[in-house]
């Protein structure tokens, strides 16, 4: 099949909006990441340390204990980011660029294989340490605002195609990592509090087909929802997502979000908290590390390796490889305006794991602060490496037009 025509970036300004801040948000969070690094690493670190373990609040559930900024970070803020996550999974699904099954297809077989590799890359090098493989899906997950972050950096030289392409992948991506959350780590579950979620948002349901558009009303029930299923032993942001399915979308097909859409409303509101202070505050809690006497040996155990490597490697296999076969087979139209090393270029990109993968390294290993801290290591590892690399082969691959020219120029000598 020939490529198919390259996607109106420029009209479609909910798409631009998203992209740009997006963008900013990805910058702040490498420099949060960083100077967190920093921290962790100088005479600050108990200081950082103490700061966000020290018992802040009351102790909503046994099985967290105590809250300390911590986990008000990861438990609470991070449900507002898990909100928007599902407000845009539902706008796309429904009115947006996976609103169609053709249009579904290449981001689902990219984004599956790009979870199935690494993980089965991690499975094999930490195979002989049965107490790491509950960590298999760490390498998983793409970090969209690094990703998209590192694209802006290169400004035109990272095509439209290729900017939707990794938005759409993440975006599937995170749906994956939200299965994964729900299912694989969750050990006991407490079934009034999973009846009462269950009721909460049969009601938010209710409002939704009898026409209540209120968003205080719903992001009320949202704090009600977020309480049950904290209590139930499902991970509490879980609920962001579910509350999401049911806020009130207004389609628009073809054109901008509508202004009086509730859905487009609280996305377009929720959105710069998420990428300018959520996601930046929660990486500067997460990604402090000490390096102190960690030497070339513990870098390279089994589960920072697992890790890096399934990012790495596993992403650029499985998200790249898919995407050829698929093309080659006819199966799907290869991105338009994008030549084959910058989409080789955006599989690696899709290796950045950052936000996602320290999350979910934290419910691997509860309570075992050397093996979480071991999974960060693999995690900054991975997602830099794949930052770097991806970066400069799209910094320096020539453009879909060029290397048509280089290819028909080949055609013709070889005549």
């Amino acid at each position: 099949m020939g490529d198919s025509a390259p996607p109106r970036l420029g009209t479609d300004s909910v798409l631009r909006d998203f992209l740009k801040s997006e963008a900013a948000g990805g910058v702040l969070l490498m420099l949060a990441a960083a100077l967190a690094m920093i921290v962790a690493n100088s005479p600050l670190y108990d200081a950082y340390h103490h700061f966000l373990h020290e018992i802040k609040g009351p102790t909503l559930t046994k099985k967290l204990g105590p809250m300390t900024p911590h986990l008000w970070i990861n438990d609470g803020l991070m449900a507002i980011f898990f909100l928007l996550v599902g407000l845009e999974i539902k706008r796309e699904f429904i009115d947006g660029r996976l609103s169609t099954w053709e249009r579904r297809r290449l981001p689902f077989i990219a984004a599956a294989a790009g979870m199935l590799v690494p993980a089965l890359i991690y499975l094999f090098i930490t195979r002989n340490n049965p107490e790491l493989e509950n960590g298999w899906a760490i390498p998983a997950a793409t970090d969209i605002a690094f990703a998209i972050g590192v694209l802006a950096l290169l400004g035109k030289r990272a095509p439209a195609s290729l900017k939707l392409f990794l938005v759409t992948v993440a975006i599937v991506d995170d749906m994956g990592a939200v299965v994964i959350i729900a299912i694989a780590y969750t050990e006991t579950l407490a079934t009034i509090w999973l009846f009462m979620s269950a009721i909460v948002l049969g009601v938010m349901y209710v409002f939704n087909k009898s026409g209540v558009r209120s968003i205080p009303i719903y992001l009320i029930m949202a704090a009600v929802l977020w309480y049950c299923v904290l209590m139930s032993g499902v991970h509490a942001t879980i609920a962001g997502v579910l509350a999401a399915m049911t806020i009130p979308l207004d389609r628009t097909p073809g054109a901008p979000d509508a202004k009086d859409s509730p859905l487009h409303v609280l996305e377009h509101a929720i959105h710069p908290w998420s990428a300018y202070l959520i996601i930046p505050v929660f990486g500067f809690a997460n990604a402090g590390v000490s390096l102190e006497g960690m030497g070339m040996e513990q870098i390279l155990a089994p589960l920072p390796l697992g890790i890096a490597l399934g990012l790495f490697l596993g992403k650029q296999l499985g998200i790249f490889g898919s995407v050829w076969i698929a093309v080659k087979t006819g199966y799907a139209d290869k991105m338009g305006g994008a030549s084959w090393t910058q989409i080789y270029g955006v599989s690696l990109l899709c290796g950045i794991g950052f936000t996602m993968s320290l999350f979910i390294g934290a419910l691997a290993f509860p309570g075992n602060a050397l093996l979480i801290d071991e999974a960060k290591i693999g995690v900054l590892l991975g997602s830099v490496l794949s930052a770097i690399v991806g970066f400069l082969l799209i910094r320096f691959a020539p453009n879909a037009d060029k290397t048509m020219e280089i290819e028909a120029g080949a055609a013709e000598a070889a005549e």
